[in-house]
């Protein structure tokens, strides 16, 4: 099978422009494409992790990748798929932003001379002359079919500024710089991209003439990637610090049946010979799928050792095991009044609720226990004296547990 057609097979290509020219060039190992990622987290999530594999996937077919960092179009935040407008980050944090995702993406994208490549539009876009991009740019583009494309109509019922209204034409413009400085012939970008990626693609013809080669593909990176980067906690980052290996592994192993499969077709290096064959399985049987799902993912982004730890913890715990690396949180001794803590307050704290309403929720429907105890009342409190040592052990829902200490 070609490296386009895997891509094809394993549900990746939503939409594309010169599909058989594409095809070619991509199996040929002669794509010099880039994808975007915008800076607005000091860790990248799992809806990055799509496009990473993306990228690994087509440079070991011998294409080149770009990895764009969006410090520049930071500044202004992509209006695609929001209704509401982005905070306005400062210089400083979207340079800690781009720090961040350069160290991650180094240590799983091979990167050097004729390799991947790490560039940043802020090197391009900020020296900008507004003058001579309303002439030279702006020109280019039309009002009326800007206004008509999708990424556009959801923030146009509630008011689109007219900083947002310039993404496009940045985007379109990293495409044009891309294509002159870096011979980049091909842009990859998530399904709501289509618009602004067309922008760049059409920008290039006009500026650079018909022959000129631009193509775009479009991804389901980031329909997937939101669906399967959020909990109700927040994002799965790949950063060990905010979504610890365990609780990566952990996230995964709980996918839904109906998932699975999606999952290590997008994600995964499995051959999707062995992939048809998980397709046949159904209920307790995709237990073991899901379990390789979450250690080949674990291991690709925290190393085999982290994987196995992980996988070792899981099993130990749904056995009725110890405590031993177990995702834990320790509580200060300022933190209890007049000695004692409430199971609310606790299970915040350790990041198991988003709030104290959800968590009443939860222990009302018998969601919630503490060392094996089912909690009814979610009044309950607990001294100092129960948390220390060992501490306890808090159980939300059948898969997701706790170990809470104190530190006085």
């Amino acid at each position: 099978m070609t490296c386009y057609d895997e891509l094809v097979a394993r549900g990746l290509i939503a939409q594309v422009t010169n599909e058989n020219e594409i095809r070619e060039m991509v199996n040929a190992g002669k794509a010099t494409f880039y994808i975007g990622f915008d800076p607005t987290a000091d860790s990248l999530h799992v809806g990055h992790f799509m496009a990473l594999c993306l990228m690994k996937r087509l440079q070991m077919a011998g294409n080149r990748p770009i990895a764009l960092i969006g410090g520049g179009t930071g500044y202004i935040g992509d209006p695609s798929g929001r209704t509401d407008m982005r905070n306005m980050m400062t210089p400083e944090t979207i340079q800690h932003n781009c720090d961040c995702f350069k160290a991650q993406m180094s240590k799983f994208i091979e990167f050097g001379e004729d390799k991947a490549q790490m560039v940043n539009n802020a090197d391009w876009l900020l020296k900008l002359n507004y003058i001579e991009l309303l002439r030279e740019v702006g020109a280019c583009f039309s009002v009326n079919n800007m206004l008509r494309a999708e990424c556009y109509k959801q923030r146009m019922e509630k008011g689109l500024s007219f900083l947002e209204f310039n993404y496009m034409i940045m985007q379109s413009y990293d495409f044009y710089y891309l294509f002159k400085e870096y011979g980049c012939n091909m842009q990859f970008g998530g399904d709501d991209q289509w618009s602004n990626m067309l922008g760049g693609t059409e920008l290039i013809r006009k500026k650079l003439g018909k022959d000129a080669h631009a193509m775009t593909i479009t991804l389901l990176l980031n329909s997937e990637g939101k669906k399967m980067g959020k909990t109700a906690n927040g994002a799965v980052w790949l950063d060990a610090n905010k979504t610890s290996p365990y609780e990566f592994f952990q996230y995964w192993r709980n996918v839904d049946d109906a998932d699975v499969v999606k999952c290590m077709k997008l994600l995964t290096f499995i051959p999707l010979e062995e992939i048809y064959e998980y397709e046949k399985l159904e209920g307790s049987e995709l237990n073991a799928v899901k379990e390789r799902l979450a250690f080949e993912l674990t291991k690709m982004i925290h190393g085999e050792e982290e994987a196995k730890k992980a996988l070792d913890t899981a099993r130990s715990l749904f056995s009725g095991g110890n405590k031993a690396d177990m995702p834990s949180t320790e509580i200060s001794c300022d933190m209890f009044n007049d000695g004692t803590i409430g199971i609310l307050d606790i299970m915040q704290l350790a990041g198991l609720i988003p709030s104290k309403g959800e968590g009443r929720r939860l222990i009302q429907q018998g969601g919630v226990s503490v060392d094996d105890v089912k909690i009814t009342d979610p009044n309950t409190r607990y001294t100092i004296e129960s948390l220390s040592g060992e501490g306890i052990v808090v159980k939300k829902g059948k898969k997701v547990f706790h170990k809470v200490t104190v530190a006085c």
